[in-house]
């Protein structure tokens, strides 16, 4: 599986937080994000754009604090062009979280 997570800047979170702190924000933005983009969607097809903004902001935040900075990005690009990108946008964010989610898991347990 290549690198979803940029490894650096997810051991400097560790060193600054502790291992045992990390592994505790992994597994709440896990619970989180599958929310975040559940209210993504939920905006989009009500048409509710700053609903929406928010949410992608919401993710990006989330996303640089791991160093899932792809992800990151994506979620920046929504927030930036809204509803733009309709669907195939959305879809493929939420291929990717399933990547990053992956490699959070592992990571997280020393991988």
């Amino acid at each position: 599986m290549p690198d979803t997570i940029d490894r650096n800047i997810f051991a400097e979170l560790q060193d600054a937080a502790g291992a045992e702190f990390v592994i505790e924000l992994v597994t709440t933005f896990l619970e989180e994000a599958p929310v975040m983009l559940a209210e993504l969607r939920s905006a989009m097809d009500a048409q509710q754009a700053d609903k929406f903004r928010r949410a992608a902001h919401s993710l990006k935040s989330n996303c640089q604090t791991f160093g899932a900075m792809q992800l990151g990005a994506m979620a920046r690009d929504l927030e930036s062009n809204g509803m733009a990108g309709g669907a195939p946008a959305l879809d493929a964010l939420e291929a990717h979280f399933r990547e990053v989610a992956a490699q959070l898991q592992e990571l997280s347990r020393g991988g």
